[in-house]
């Protein structure tokens, strides 16, 4: 399926909560109160995977991240379940590294439950290594995988 990535806008937002109400269980999808605050907060950045196909220009997934100096932080990747292993995440991921980089951030961090061995493999396969686990993290009781990886600067063109 083809998709297009763009910027987040503020006319997505129904369409977001409903892709991560469809993504995770109760309790662990995100409020429509909570995803407001999250695209809401200083250096977050929101983006969107838009199929492209004639019949539909409907999003199929989005992810959000804050940069705060050298820190990064990615707080969601949902991408609807028909729509999963066709390269929508691997887009949506290296473009916010790519962005985060270019903001300056180093290190980025994000959680992940140590029970999803598909988003566990995920997060490894594209580079990131568990620092350990925050036990209850998901409701109390399902523990996390506190993930990291290191972002290399982008180039500066070299100076005459």
């Amino acid at each position: 399926m083809p998709f297009t990535l763009r910027d987040y806008s503020p006319s997505d937002f129904e369409a977001l909560y409903e892709i991560d109400q469809a993504c995770y269980p109760r309790g662990i999808a995100y409020s429509r109160r909570m995803l407001r605050w999250y695209l809401s907060q200083r250096g977050s950045l929101c983006i969107v995977a838009q199929a492209t196909g004639a019949a539909e220009q409907a999003l199929v997934g989005f992810l959000i991240a804050h940069a705060r100096g050298p820190e990064g932080y990615i707080v969601t990747i949902d991408v609807l379940e028909v729509h999963r292993r066709s390269g929508i995440g691997t887009a949506l991921l290296q473009e916010a590294e790519r962005r985060l980089a270019k903001a300056g951030v180093r290190h980025v961090g994000l959680q992940t439950a140590t029970n999803n061995e598909a988003g566990v493999a995920f997060w490894r396969r594209h580079g990131y290594r568990s620092s350990g686990v925050t036990r209850g993290y998901y409701l109390g009781r399902i523990d996390a995988y506190d993930m990291f990886k290191e972002l290399h600067q982008p180039r500066r063109p070299a100076t005459a």
